[in-house]
């Protein structure tokens, strides 16, 4: 005997839920979701969540993506309600957020959101922050054995050299490029040590602290949001020390918006730094953001690091024209090549002559390729000149550190004179 019954598949369990006003006004969030887990979530609005969050159906979710824009923005205590039900439950809090100003994102992040993606969605940045939500914690590190506040006081008595590195394209090496600047420069006289700060302005992913193994500080993030109070006291508060010669303030702890800060903000916080350091290396964020010109007009030289590819040809093409465009001075910038070919390579120097001319700059300083000593020590979290000091690599970044002091010295002088 046969069966014409249809085997009945089981319902597959909910394992997240999106929470909105109306989920329809954020169409790529569903699209999102759907490819990230399929029929394995549900949509809620903000009263539902309440109700839901506190029955034992919802003990099987593993995170809620709350979608707000500015309309929410009113009544933001509906959202912070889901947020504590939510972790009352252990459960990962995503935000995805359009319009919404930075101080109310930032007052989200501290009531318990784990990660925070802007809308329009990025192609792929849901599933990414899916998946660090979803990672283990990392063990916490004793704060003795690890974090290493600044021992220096503010002085306000210097004027440091402002030195912005900026990477034309993703993966040209611009971090590693400030990271080991900023230390040779730290280590240029061991008579007359010049002070040197170092400062991480890729506020969401920016990695100097990995590169320096050095832990993100809560004392970042609470600075910045409110910056129109920062004074040299509490600048100094918030910076780090590596081997008590590099003194680092670092990516903050969360993924916050890059425009936290204002060009004023920027502007203070350059000023700050440049009255109690010779040096001030800042690693930028590869966009371009409204303070960014901030960071070009106080810059004594901006280094713009590229590689011999069509990225950083495209790249540098865009910035020259915007800046061009809105007359800022394009002469400040002094472009880097990373991974330069050899000197006995004629192929790759001709290429690297078309690419000079083509673009209209010249490129003045051509770097080789550290190999694989570079990854490692960015790994170990030390400068090439602590763990590879042969490298070729960490000679081209003491040969241009000393350029650098040399020429400063040599200014420093005349002015005196003068």
């Amino acid at each position: 005997m046969t069966s014409t019954a249809k085997m009945q598949t089981e319902p597959q369990p909910i394992t997240a839920c999106t929470v909105s006003r109306d989920v329809q006004n954020f169409d790529l969030l569903i699209e999102d979701m759907e490819d990230a887990l399929g029929e394995r979530w549900g949509d809620l609005s903000f009263e539902d969540a309440e109700i839901f969050l506190g029955q034992p159906d919802a003990d099987g979710l593993s995170f809620i993506a709350i979608a707000i824009d500015a309309e929410d923005e009113g009544n933001l205590a509906k959202v912070q309600r889901v947020i504590s039900s939510a972790k009352g439950k252990d459960i990962k809090v995503i935000l995805i957020t359009e319009d919404v100003s930075p101080a109310s994102l930032h007052q989200l992040l501290r009531d318990g959101g784990d990660e925070f993606v802007p809308y329009p969605l990025p192609e792929g940045e849901l599933k990414l922050a899916i998946d660090r939500a979803m990672a283990p914690p990392v063990a916490p590190v004793p704060v003795e054995e690890k974090e290493r506040p600044t021992k220096l006081k503010a002085t306000d008595d210097r004027s440091g050299v402002v030195i912005p590195v900026h990477g034309m394209a993703g993966g040209v090496g611009s971090t590693t490029f400030a990271v080991n600047l900023a230390w040779e420069l730290a280590n240029i006289d061991k008579a007359n040590p010049p002070r040197v700060a170092l400062l991480d302005f890729d506020f969401q992913f920016g990695s100097a602290s990995t590169y320096l193994d050095l832990p993100r500080r809560e004392a970042v993030l609470e600075m910045l949001t409110d910056a129109e109070s920062i004074d040299s006291d509490i600048f100094m508060q918030a910076l780090q020390s590596f081997q008590d010669k590099l003194h680092v303030l670092t990516a903050p702890t969360d993924l916050i918006p890059m425009d936290i800060v204002g060009p004023r903000d920027i502007a203070n916080l350059i000023e700050l730094a440049r009255t109690n350091f010779d040096y001030v290396v800042v690693d930028m964020p590869k966009i371009m953001v409204e303070w960014s010109q901030a960071v070009l007009e106080a810059a004594h030289v901006y280094f713009a690091v590229l590689e011999l590819d069509m990225r950083s040809a495209q790249n540098t093409l865009r910035l020259k024209r915007a800046m061009q465009a809105e007359d800022l001075p394009f002469n400040k910038l002094r472009f880097i090549l990373n991974r330069a070919p050899k000197f006995t390579d004629l192929s790759g120097k001709s290429r690297v002559k078309r690419l000079a001319d083509s673009l209209g700059i010249s490129i003045e300083v051509q770097l080789p390729d550290g190999t694989r000593q570079v990854a490692q020590q960015a790994d170990h979290g030390v400068p090439l000149a602590e763990g590879a000091p042969k490298n070729p690599l960490r000679k081209e970044f003491q040969k241009l550190a000393q350029s650098v002091h040399d020429v400063n010295v040599s200014d420093s002088k005349l002015s005196k004179k003068g």
